[in-house]
């Protein structure tokens, strides 16, 4: 059974900066495309970063240039690394594991962490 868990979300001030992990269980990262995703409230989830077996990257547009993710396929766990935040990046972080090359989608992933709270005040 794959498990993936998110840690690293907190309270934090505008411009601040957080680092979310992801930590895969029962497979090996190297063989999946990790994406992040958010939702906020009342909102549908959306696309925030993906990174494919070897290094290719790509990021929404809100985040790019602020974010950046990265994955160690030893550790089995990937990092979204999330710099100068604004308070319309709060929501709730999910990361997920694929296979398809759809990856802006979040219905394209097989596997999904449980989330983690990311709450930035003005």
């Amino acid at each position: 059974q794959v498990q993936l868990v998110e840690s690293g979300g907190g309270l934090v001030q505008a411009g601040g900066s957080l680092r979310l992990s992801c930590a895969v269980s029962g497979a090996s990262l190297s063989g999946y495309i990790m994406g992040w995703f958010r939702q906020a409230p009342g909102k549908e989830r959306e696309f925030v970063a993906v990174r494919g077996k070897g290094s290719i990257v790509s990021y929404a547009d809100s985040v790019k240039d602020r974010f950046t993710m990265s994955r160690d396929n030893r550790q089995n766990t990937g990092f979204l690394q999330m710099n100068n935040l604004k308070p319309e990046d709060t929501a709730v972080y999910y990361c997920a594991v694929g296979t398809s090359y759809i990856w802006d989608k979040a219905h394209e992933y097989d596997y999904w962490g449980q989330g983690t709270q990311v709450t930035v005040s003005s």
